[in-house]
């Protein structure tokens, strides 16, 4: 009987290289899109093989989900005790819909989340999910003080903010600023969902 061959270990592409592949695949993916995006590109702005990008993911989708999950965001939710501060807190905010980078690599995966299902899957689980988790602790927060109305569906009602702002950047060609997010807590979100 012949021993089995050792398994080789491969280094580990970390720290400061794994965060300069990622803010590579970042500008990459706001240059030129999730569908146009490549492992060969990617790459070539980190100025790393793609070897050495293989090493740590197997494919683009692991790559792009990892370097969305790392991008900035807040390091914990606030707590401002109203649920029109803590909405503008997290949509004004670094990661929030004010965020360019933020916005930029939105639109840039959008197309891919009807397109590809292996991509979307991933996306809907590891980036989205998280955000999602945030944004249910803070209306969650807001019942508990008694600022909702009864009845209110936070289903339905929960992902009303982003819509309307992404509508009006994607669709509509504006820029969000702390403003328009003011506006739209102002005139539809707080009165809809306020006692």
């Amino acid at each position: 009987m012949t021993p089995p061959e050792p398994t080789v270990q491969r280094p580990r592409v970390e720290g400061d290289r794994e965060q300069q592949i990622l803010t590579a695949t970042l500008e990459v993916l706001a240059d030129v899109g999730y569908d146009r995006l490549t492992m060969d590109a990617v790459a070539a702005r980190a100025r790393a093989s793609k070897a050495t990008l293989y090493r740590r993911w197997t494919n683009k989708v692991s790559l792009v989900i990892e370097a969305l999950q790392h991008a900035k965001g807040p390091e914990t939710l606030a707590d401002t005790g109203s649920l029109r501060g803590d909405l503008e807190a997290v949509f004004c905010g670094m990661g929030g819909l004010v965020d360019t980078q933020t916005v930029a690599a939105f639109g840039a995966v959008v197309t891919a989340l009807s397109r590809d299902p292996e991509f979307a899957a991933a996306f809907r689980r590891d980036v989205l999910g998280p955000k999602l988790e945030v944004s249910r602790l803070l209306w969650r927060r807001a019942a508990e003080r008694g600022e909702l109305r009864e009845g209110l569906d936070l289903d339905l009602f929960e992902p009303v903010l982003a819509g309307i702002v992404l509508h009006r950047v994607f669709v509509l060609g504006e820029v969000p600023d702390p403003e328009l997010i003011s506006r739209v807590i102002d005139q539809i979100i707080v009165p809809a969902a306020i006692r």
